[in-house]
């Protein structure tokens, strides 16, 4: 199969994960690093294969990047790591590197997720043929979307969608959003569906509540204290937070026409997928006023695959030539 052995990669703005495709197609051990720890991709990359010791050398690479490309050139959005695709290339001895927005990765893997993998939130059947909305938090705000060609092939849309202005839809979030204008200027989507984002609603809601926010507050401990019950600053924030996503996600898709389905991604919700189904996440998905009905078909899912950017990285290196965006 062209293009095989692959070595394959998603570099978030925190870890770096990798793992080896095999001649078949089938996805190898996954190695976790963190970024900070190594110099680049090139060094972690070479560290996993020295670990892995392969029979076959990968001839060629497919990655995932938490960063916009453009050119050759990658500088990584919440990570510190910059390179040369060509050099890493070149480092690695590949044939071929291919290198694409993180969440292109994870809008190619959804077409090959399904069963226990996937949570139901909601919604009718999928429009064979339309266009399918992904988007996710994690350590940023990843969006996507999948496209169908008039030859039946499927383009991944590399995005930065995460950073469209976020819009209040009551007083309350009008309120949080005024404060964090006043701190940041701009205020993304991803500055509040975020990990960063679930500590700055966790902080907001502190200052409008008059409460002492915790002196060390990080995305695990927010949600930890909200499932716990001990905190209602931060069950607060939580179901803020599952709001704002059902705005950003309703959003997505009116503007793809994603009558294909909506998947979610992303580290945090798949840890508190119970709250997230019983959350007002669905209603506000569908508040769109006179176009309600249009969303209130549209599905949604909550992906609860442990990597799929792997998946898709794993259907590129699987065809014969790259991926379009």
């Amino acid at each position: 199969m062209a293009g095989l052995p692959a070595l394959i990669a998603d570099i978030g703005g925190t870890h770096a994960r990798f793992a080896l495709v095999d001649e078949s197609g089938a996805i190898g051990e996954m190695m976790v690093y963190r970024c900070r720890e190594h110099a680049g991709p090139a060094e972690a990359a070479q560290l996993f294969l020295d670990h892995m010791k392969p029979a076959k050398a990968p001839v060629a690479g497919a990655f995932a990047v938490a960063s916009a490309l453009s050119g050759d050139r990658v500088e990584m959005t919440n990570a510190a790591w910059s390179f040369s695709i060509a050099e890493l290339q070149a480092r690695l001895g590949f044939e071929r590197l291919q290198v694409v927005n993180d969440f292109t990765a994870v809008a190619l893997s959804v077409r090959h997720i399904h069963g226990a993998d996937l949570m139901t939130m909601g919604g009718g059947a999928p429009l064979a043929g339309a266009p399918i909305a992904v988007l996710g938090p994690g350590t940023g705000l990843g969006v996507s979307g999948l496209v169908p060609t008039p030859s039946g092939e499927w383009v991944a849309l590399a995005t930065e969608g995460g950073h469209v202005t976020m819009a209040a839809t009551d007083p309350r979030e009008a309120q949080v959003l005024d404060i964090l204008r006043a701190r940041y200027g701009h205020v993304s989507a991803e500055r509040v569906l975020s990990g960063p984002g679930l500590v700055n609603l966790y902080q907001t809601l502190c200052t409008l509540k008059g409460v002492t926010p915790a002196a060390e507050v990080t995305p695990p401990w927010v949600l930890e204290q909200a499932g716990a019950g001990g905190c209602p600053v931060c069950a607060d924030t939580l179901r803020m937070f599952f709001a704002m996503m059902g705005t950003v996600a309703g959003n997505l898709a009116l503007s793809l026409g994603a009558k294909g389905g909506v998947f979610i991604a992303g580290g945090i919700l798949p840890r508190v997928k119970d709250a997230f189904r019983t959350s007002d996440f669905r209603r506000r998905f569908e508040d769109k006023g006179r176009f309600g009905p249009y969303l209130s078909e549209i599905p949604v899912w909550l992906i609860l695959h442990p990597e799929p950017a792997f998946a898709g990285l794993a259907a590129m290196c699987r065809r014969d030539e790259p991926i379009g965006e």
